[in-house]
């Protein structure tokens, strides 16, 4: 269904701040009276990609516009309106400044631009672009218009080049421009039949915006139309619109709106997992993203296991290592001549004992030319590989989770989601709670783990079993080799016991395997168990 809008509104493509003059498009084309610029009129044309073109009509069918002569180069043309709008992408349309009762001009304006006709100079995308050439002929102009309006634009990037909404504030002081309506330039100089503009379609725009991800970058996107909408009803609302185009900007507005205001509720909780949940999402989980977001950034208990799986972890190699000093911890790969005092072979401390050959010794040592240990230490990523590896986190789904407890549990699987995707290791989420009750979700490396939150609203509200878990978590450890360096984490309110043969039966495999069992308590502290390796209350 959304198909044919995404090719219009898809970032990636042409950007989606493109929604608005679509709309604004359809509602001046059907609804709107033309006009016909006068001597000093600003016009302009939105070109490809969304970037508008603008100049200084001068009459006789004529548009003087700064184009591109060169590398780096401006030249200062005379255009007709067919190729002013040669790039166009809003079927060629051209906005002309405007008051209520139609365009507005300004004769010494035309004449300034009429003068730069042939200039050269140096052209920039947004210092010295179309716009600033636009801006510059107005100031010709010896009027100075003011206004009361109850909206301003304010700091809107309603397009990739700035400066327009500079124009568009100088055209409305200097020409007293409040409106900016169409041209009908083809109808009026070929006779054609006018282009047919398709009415936007709200119900794939709302949906559209509400798939879209809620970072920083697009919300300033969505607030810039929100804005660029209040701006465009005010000044088409003494204009006899009918209600089907106020209907569709309305919608449109308040659709923004929306997500504006979800975004400003959950903004602490997308900027701590680092991810841009969209508007549907968010109103699926029905969350309480505050106080998630409050207890992954001020829980101090959460923060600590969080960087415990995270910078600390003791991957299966590094365990069956032998203990060794700092300084040993490189390996011997052979003999060379150096100064190294502490990698110095027993054979050149002879030397050093003996009376006569003590300056020999010191002779060698200034020259670099003792017999020492070459060592090789491990690269970089060896080292980090023998560090990192994946998690298995066992939540507890039981009655006695609800509230507070799940809340800190899903503070903790998300931190903790956030680390190991940075650090490309995997994680694997079992879901428990009587015996033989397991759900599982496997999120991989460098997987977006949107999922989770969706995953986490499952639960079966029953009695507690850590034997279930445990024993799916040892045989992922097993069977599968991604996980062989992997460590299981316990999430749970209170302690549950297991049985003696099952302690054994995990004793045994922590000493054939290597892993070990974190536990964390979304709780009261509580005593210690007889299968953790360490208790954690948070």
């Amino acid at each position: 269904m959304l198909n044919k809008f995404k090719n219009l509104a898809n970032p990636k493509i042409i950007p989606f701040k493109l929604v608005i003059k679509g709309i604004k498009s359809w509602i001046d084309n059907k609804y709107r009276e033309k006009v016909v610029p006068i001597e000093g009129s600003v016009l302009y044309s939105d070109l490809l990609g969304g970037v508008e073109h603008s100049g200084i009509y001068i009459g006789d069918n004529q548009i003087s516009n700064i184009k591109s002569g060169g590398i780096a180069e401006g030249v200062v043309k005379k255009s007709s309106p067919r190729n002013f709008t040669k790039r166009s992408l809003m079927h060629k349309k051209i906005y002309v400044s405007c008051d209520k009762n139609g365009a507005v001009g300004d004769r010494e304006v035309s004449q300034g631009a009429k003068d730069h006709i042939g200039d050269r100079s140096f052209y920039g995308l947004v210092f010295n672009n179309c716009h600033s050439f636009s801006s510059k002929c107005l100031d010709y102009s010896k009027q100075n218009y003011t206004f009361n309006s109850t909206f301003e634009l304010r700091d809107i990037d309603e397009t990739w080049e700035p400066t327009v909404k500079l124009l568009k504030q100088k055209a409305k002081k200097k020409l007293g421009a409040t409106k900016w309506k169409l041209w009908d330039w083809k109808n009026q100089s070929e006779s054609s039949s006018e282009q047919k503009v398709s009415k936007p379609n709200l119900a794939e725009i709302k949906e559209f915006f509400k798939q879209i991800p809620l970072n920083p970058e697009n919300i300033k996107v969505i607030q810039s139309q929100l804005e660029e909408s209040k701006a465009y009803k005010e000044e088409i609302v003494d204009e006899n619109i009918p209600s089907e185009a106020i209907n569709l900007i309305n919608g449109f507005s308040e659709t923004l709106k929306k997500i504006d205001n979800k975004y400003q509720e959950t903004k602490e909780f997308i900027n701590l997992v680092g991810r841009g949940y969209s508007y549907k999402e968010l109103v699926e989980l029905d969350q309480d993203f505050a106080s998630l977001a409050k207890e992954m950034k001020e829980n101090r208990k959460v923060l600590e296991v969080v960087e415990k799986l995270g910078r600390n972890y003791i991957s299966e190699t590094e365990k069956k290592q032998p203990k060794i000093n700092k300084r040993g911890k490189s390996e011997v790969f052979g003999l060379h001549r150096s100064n190294d005092l502490v990698r110095l072979l027993p054979s050149e401390l002879v030397n050093f004992e003996d009376e006569e050959l003590e300056y020999l010794f010191y002779s060698k040592f200034l020259e670099h030319t003792l017999l020492t240990y070459e060592l090789v230490s491990k690269t970089r990523e060896e080292k980090e590989e023998l560090k990192k590896g994946p998690v298995i986190a066992c939540l507890d789904t039981s009655g006695s989770m609800s509230g507070l407890p799940i809340l800190k549990a899903k503070a903790l699987l998300l931190s903790i989601s956030e680390i190991l995707e940075e650090e490309n290791r995997s994680l694997y989420i079992l879901l428990f709670g009587s015996a033989g009750e397991i759900k599982e979700l496997h999120i991989k490396k460098k997987e977006q783990s949107a999922k989770i939150l969706h995953f986490l609203k499952q639960g079966f509200g029953g009695g507690t079993d850590f034997e279930t878990p445990l024993k799916r978590g040892v045989k992922i450890i097993e069977d599968q080799e991604e996980y062989n360096k992997a460590d299981i984490l316990m999430i749970t309110d209170g302690l549950c016991k297991v049985t003696d043969d099952f302690t054994k039966y995990l004793s045994k495999k922590k000493l054939r395997v290597g892993f070990n069992v974190y536990t964390v308590i979304c709780a009261t502290e509580l005593d210690g168990d007889d299968f953790s390796d360490e208790i954690i209350s948070i």
